[in-house]
Parts: structure tokens; sequence; C-alpha cells
């Protein structure tokens, strides 16, 4: 029996990148239903099971900051410049966690979805395009923790709205850093599963080497 050749049309064709600014932002767009299942994946599945629930985003940097405030205000000593230690250190916090967050979650995207990638084609950027939004929520309870702080110490810490504008600017170049960090060291860890081990220990190291803490 004689087979016959049919000529077969590909609807979509997968080629390597040529350049590191390939990027087909309207592939994007086109699994932005997809981005956004993710993120609502993520912020969902994080407190899942959970007694206090989102209640945790608010608590982990009040503790955080209440130790570093009793250790380095009360202990060491070192000098905040009559800024309150709680409000101080929660400036830091609240935007680090941002940060810090964005890179350990992108750099373990190859390991962790290795076996959804093997299985279905969509755009790889995807899913770490949804830890940054989804840890922008987790950023703006936080924002607004931060601003109740801050009204309770108002008359002694007065707001220079003149910089408020750059806050955006801020915010998506931490965002930024951490992705571009992240999928850096993301496909390191494909072949040397090490990386996994240094991120999360050397993030938290990181933040003593910035000028978070003078």
């Amino acid at each position: 029996m004689q087979e016959k050749n049919e000529n077969i049309e590909w609807d979509l064709v997968v080629k390597p990148k040529r350049s590191v600014f390939d990027i087909n932002l309207k592939e994007i767009f086109t699994y932005k239903d997809l981005l956004f299942l993710l993120v609502k994946r993520d912020f969902v599945a994080l407190y899942k099971q959970t007694i206090l629930g989102p209640v945790w985003f608010v608590i982990q940097p009040v503790i955080t900051a209440l130790v570093f405030a009793i250790i380095f205000g009360g202990f060491a000593k070192i000098n905040t410049n009559g800024v309150p230690p709680i409000l101080f250190y929660m400036a830091g916090l609240t935007l680090w966690a941002y940060f810090a967050d964005c890179l350990n979650k992108t750099s373990s995207t190859f390991v962790s979805n290795a076996s959804v990638f093997g299985k279905v084609y969509f755009p790889r950027l995807i899913i770490p395009l949804s830890v940054l939004i989804s840890n922008l929520i987790k950023l703006g309870i936080q924002f607004l923790l931060f601003l109740v702080i801050w009204l309770c110490y108002l008359s002694r810490v007065e707001p220079n709205y003149q910089y408020l504008y750059l806050l955006p600017f801020l915010i998506l170049v931490l965002a930024m850093l951490g992705f571009g960090f992240g999928l850096l060291i993301s496909s390191l860890t494909t072949k040397y599963r090490d990386f996994t081990f240094v991120v999360g220990f050397g993030v938290q190291l990181l933040m003593y080497a910035t000028i978070v803490f003078p």
C-alpha cells in the first residue's frame, strides 16, 4: 500500500530568538487571559488553607520592621536622623520585599515550570510577568500599611511631595531588575542547580549591602 505524501501546513512555527531584544509583544498580549489567570492563581494559592490569609501581607513586614528597630535601633544604636525607627525600616522593607520576591520567584521559572513548558506552548515570559503583577498586589497592600504608619508620625516626619512622582519609576526599576536578574539566574539553574540555594540566602545578605540601612 502506497502512502500519500501530504503537504502539512503548520499554523505556528517556533523559531529561536536571534536577539535579546527580540520580544513579540503582540503574542504576549494575545495570551493576556492566561496572564491574568496566572496572577489570580499566584495570589489565591499563596495563602490558601491559611487562617489569616492575606493578613500575612501586613503581619510579616510589621514584625520584621519591629525586629530591625529593636536590633539596629535599640542594641546597635544606628542613627535614623530623627525618623522613627519603625517608619524608617518599613520604608526600606516595603520596596525591598517587592524586589526580593520578584527575584526569588522569577529565578525559579524554568525549574518550577519545566513540566508545563514541555507539554504546551505559550510565551515563556507570561509566567515571570505574572510574578511581577501578583507581587504588585502585595506591594500595594504593604504600601497602604506604610502610609497608615506614616500618618501616625505625620507631626514628626513631614512628607516631601515633590518626590512622590518618582515612586512609579522606582517601582518600575525594581521590577525590571528583579525580572532581568531572575531570568538570568533561572537560565543558569537549568544546568547548575546550585544557584537555587544561592539565591535564597544571597538575597537576604544583599539587603544589608544596600543603602536601605545606613
